[in-house]
């Protein structure tokens, strides 16, 4: 079974100068998701995704293979699928088609190898799933609303058809993706050109933040540190 591992690590941040590789205790930040893939018992290749030679450089050093990104595709809006389908091309050149895709994103240092393998086996239980993301609960369906940045909410359910405590049939629990973990087949991977098919599972996890501001960094190494501990 040949599973790849895409990391996704581009030079460019307007958040963070240079987050992908900002130190965190002493380690670029890329470097744990490097190193949780590399110790997987699934993950079969390794490639990260980058457009920055100095970030080339260092993953090379680690022992990872690097695809070059156009420029195109490592600008501050270029989505996260258009990058993954590039870097399976360049691969497919090679005449490698894996049976799994995964996306490993930079941003959540503390998913650790264990944690992959887990998702994993969860998502092969699911024999009528096509793919898989990790995500946290965010509530029940009624009584929520959204709020825009412009002050506007909108209801995320029928608030003139408010549903009873007793309807439970009528309930619904909400799933927030937290950018972890997502798995697709290579088949459903070509057909939709994203990281989640048309009948995703969720494997619920307590991580439910990825590290894109300052505080995240301090936030995540007491949780690095913390998982340490434990061990």
């Amino acid at each position: 079974m040949e599973v790849l591992a895409i990391i996704p690590a581009r030079g460019g941040s307007k958040s963070v100068k240079r987050k992908n590789i900002k130190l965190m205790l002493g380690k670029p930040m890329v470097f744990y998701s490097i190193d949780a893939c590399k110790e997987s018992k699934y993950i079969t290749r390794v490639v990260v995704s980058t457009e920055d030679s100095e970030i080339k450089e260092l993953c090379q050093n680690y022992g990872v293979e690097v695809v070059d990104r156009p420029l195109e595709l490592a600008r501050d809006e270029a989505k996260t699928a258009p990058v993954m389908v590039h870097a399976v091309e360049e691969l497919e050149k090679q005449g490698y088609d894996p049976d799994y895709i995964m996306l490993i994103q930079p941003t959540s240092p503390f998913r650790t190898a264990e944690f992959i393998d887990s998702a994993f086996d969860y998502f092969l239980s699911k024999s009528d799933c096509d793919s898989c993301f990790s995500g946290v609960f965010r509530g029940v369906s009624h009584g929520l609303w959204k709020e825009y940045h412009d002050g506007r909410f909108e209801a995320l359910y029928d608030y003139l058809d408010r549903p009873r405590r007793q309807d439970v049939h009528r309930h619904y629990n909400l799933v927030c993706e937290n950018g972890a973990f997502y798995v697709i087949g290579y088949e459903m991977f070509k057909i939709m050109e994203d990281f989640i098919g048309k009948n995703p599972c969720v494997y619920m996890s307590d991580i439910n933040f990825d590290v894109d501001e300052p505080s995240d960094f301090e936030h995540a190494e007491r949780m690095i540190e913390a998982s340490r501990s434990v061990l």
